[in-house]
């Protein structure tokens, strides 16, 4: 079979307004899958959703490039499901994402979307057991959503699995996919699949290896393209705050006492930096708890939920948390940390100011931040305004600052000691909680007051 064609044409967004698409119906989608995007609470379509959805119908190869929070897995789950219902088949479609809480983000909407037409979608990701997964690989379920690694395990040791008869491939943030260093992989899966599949590759940004991988892998694709520059929302309010490094929890203390009980994702450089400020705001008297990467699956997915019903106000994270999580309600996004990567703080703010809710995002520079944070203003194309505080009421917390932080240390290594005990790593997420308990009960009637 000859290489696939190079050429890539792109869809214009200009035209009369008034024939634009205004209903999922308007696209050629099926009654349905229309009820479905009703019962969702999807309206009307989003751009980028305009743009890809009639050209995936049409049986095209799609790369499409939007921002963060825009309705990507509506633009390829959609046509997926059509195409499944037409035409029926198990093994049909995979969706590769970068990350794990990506993946069950995605089943959630293809579980919501497919529900009445009894479609099947399983998670094959890292730090779940294998042994199940092979079981749930072995019912043939519809659509398969994975990380790349945890797939190439499959592929290379379930015996009787494979996707030699699969007719549609997804990747979903490929940008992020492919700068996790998942090219080996990557290449792997590719090689196992029909070269008569269609594939639809969704991406924040056109970098150098998206576009090799588009190259090598799309025949003759369409791309659509809603945003041609990295960009924020219009209903993002952002601004920044300059103050010494060391005086960075006690500006974030004074913060979320002003904000009062909103809804707050702090990001934070390093699992370590998640666990200690965790750990620094619990004994002030809120209600945090971290996200990070080496906590195991299940414990990740619990201190989602927990954010996400509003039993913990405030979810620290790495940037494990920044791409592709759908979370309804953030009010507030605060760099702790300001990102090493300007790109990253695109994805990071992007968690609030979504589906056409306002939002605020604060970032803290500190003294040894101020390139990294330059390079950001350059990418956005304007300065930030600076976020309104008052030093002296901010410095009146220093001496309870210091008596968490001193907290924070001795039961950081009561952890670490309790690791080296065991002899096998432990999940500290948990560990934080169930560390917490019994001062937080102590300090219940202690709640943080500036």
């Amino acid at each position: 079979m000859a290489a696939p064609s190079t050429n890539t044409q792109t869809m214009s967004q200009e035209g009369d307004e008034s024939q634009e698409p205004q209903t999922f119906k308007d696209l050629g989608i099926i009654e349905e899958l229309c009820v479905a995007c009703e019962h969702l609470g999807w309206k009307s379509p989003t751009t980028i959703q305009k743009e890809a959805i009639p050209v995936a119908l049409q049986g095209r190869d799609v790369i499409g490039l939007a921002e963060t929070g825009s309705g990507k897995t509506g633009a390829f789950g959609l046509p997926v499901l059509q195409s499944l219902i037409s035409q029926p088949q198990r093994l049909f479609c995979l969706v590769l994402t970068p990350t794990r809480e990506l993946a069950f983000q995605i089943k959630e909407q293809f579980d919501a979307l497919g529900k009445a037409m009894g479609v099947t979608c399983v998670v094959i990701v890292g730090g779940m057991d294998m042994t199940q997964q092979a079981l749930e690989l072995g019912k043939r379920p519809h659509i398969i959503v994975a990380t790349p690694g945890r797939l190439v395990d499959h592929l290379e040791k379930t015996k009787g699995f494979n996707l030699k008869a699969l007719k549609y491939l997804v990747m979903d943030e490929a940008d992020r996919i492919l700068n996790m260093d998942f090219e080996e992989e990557v290449d792997k899966i590719m090689k196992q699949l029909s070269r008569e599949r269609r594939t639809m590759l969704f991406s924040a940004t056109m970098t150098s290896k998206v576009n090799k991988l588009q190259r090598a892998h799309l025949k003759d694709p369409i791309k659509v393209e809603v945003s041609s520059k990295y960009q924020t929302v219009s209903k993002l309010q952002q601004s920044m705050i300059f103050i010494p490094c060391k005086h960075k929890h006690m500006y974030l203390a004074y913060i979320l006492n002003e904000i009062g009980n909103q809804s707050v994702i702090i990001f934070c450089a390093t699992q370590l930096s998640t666990l200690k400020t965790a750990l620094i705001l619990r004994n002030l008297g809120f209600t945090a708890i971290p996200l990070h990467g080496k906590m195991s699956q299940n414990k990740r997915l619990g201190a989602l939920n927990k954010f996400k019903a509003k039993e913990r106000s405030i979810l620290l994270a790495t940037d494990v948390a920044s791409r592709g999580l759908d979370i309804p309600s953030v009010d507030y996004v605060i760099n702790f940390d300001v990102p090493m990567h300007s790109k990253d703080y695109i994805h990071r703010v992007g968690r609030t100011a979504r589906a056409g809710k306002s939002g605020i995002a604060i970032t803290f520079v500190s003294q040894y931040e101020v390139e990294v944070y330059q390079r950001i203003e350059k990418l956005l194309g304007y300065k930030l305004d600076v976020y309104p505080t008052v030093k002296e009421e901010a410095l009146v917390l220093e001496e309870r600052i210091a008596e968490a932080e001193r907290f924070a240390k001795l039961e950081m290594a009561r952890l670490n000691e309790k690791t080296g005990k065991k002899g096998k790593k432990r999940d500290h997420g948990d560990d934080t909680e169930e560390s917490l308990g019994v001062r937080n009960r102590i300090n219940k009637k202690k709640k943080f007051k500036k």
